[in-house]
């Protein structure tokens, strides 16, 4: 199984150059079965997680968002980019030590949030916002500084959809020292494009939530490096559950269960796998 510092270096060669999906597993099967379909590199997912535990999107804790992230950078032998949220913190101190924790999970890469948390004002400031992805690059710094990382403009998924403002929190998060460029929401390609040149020439990724005409090849025409989901694999197991057990208890018949997968080809692949881990 590779090492932690191999890791991370072959993520960092990912974003060098053409474009790549980077799926988001919320727990160990999951993790393992994209990691078997030949993906090159994983992202943690934090609503995919808090569902699976039984909470709201933003309402795990710091601790259990460490302990979830080192289960699964431990179980996959391919990188794992942490969605690590606004780095559970408020103040510049605690942020830095989070962010340091977070590395210390063994993960591939991080990404931190301008997103208060607070529905009355989402955003950081901009100056409070530039500043945490200073104190955040700093402190993968000082832990290293191999740890790739990505600063997260959150605008269009909290209720300000602002292009410039975005663009120009793109570009002096860029400046400010991140490795890679986010901004979650944007769907259009003049949107697509304007964060790209924003970025330009650091990474950006694209997050694809929704069923829409633009496929992997698309993205890469327009500049994105990396491609990742979010929380919409776990939507899609939620969709299928939801709707099997609605069935159930609306109208006493089984008909979702037609078509599934029995217990034996999930056996065989996890027995192969364990098999392979004690090599």
């Amino acid at each position: 199984m590779p090492g932690v510092t191999q890791k991370r270096r072959e993520f960092r060669r990912l974003h060098e150059a053409g474009c790549f999906v980077i799926p988001n597993p919320w727990d160990v099967g999951t993790a393992r079965y994209l990691q078997s379909l030949g993906f090159k590199a994983l992202a943690s997912t934090s609503s995919g997680f808090a569902f699976s535990r039984g909470l709201a999107d933003g309402r795990v804790s710091r601790d259990g968002m460490l302990a979830h992230v080192r289960e699964i950078a431990e179980a996959a032998d391919i990188p794992l980019n942490v969605d690590f949220e606004n780095g559970f913190a408020e103040d510049f101190t605690g942020l830095a030590k989070n962010v340091q924790l977070c590395v210390e999970t063994g993960a591939a890469g991080l990404s931190i949030e301008d997103s208060t948390g607070h529905a009355e004002n989402p955003l950081y400031d901009f100056d409070t916002a530039l500043e945490r992805v200073r104190v955040a690059r700093a402190a993968i710094d000082r832990a290293g500084g191999d740890v790739l990382f990505t600063a997260r403009s959150e605008g269009f998924i909290r209720g300000r959809p602002d292009l410039a403002e975005t663009v120009r929190r793109i570009e002096a998060y860029r400046n400010a020292g991140a490795d890679c460029l986010y901004a979650p929401g944007i769907k259009t390609r003049e949107e697509i494009e304007a964060i790209v040149k924003a970025a330009g020439p650091k990474a950006v990724n694209f997050l694809m939530s929704t069923a829409t005409n633009f496929n992997v090849a698309d993205l890469a025409g327009m500049g994105v490096r990396r491609i990742s989901v979010g929380g919409t694999l776990s939507r899609v197991a939620w969709n299928a559950f939801m709707n099997s057990a609605r069935e159930i208890t609306e109208k006493g018949t089984f008909k979702s269960f037609e078509g599934l997968i029995s217990n034996a080809p999930l056996n065989e692949f996890f027995l192969a796998d364990e098999k392979k881990r004690q090599k």
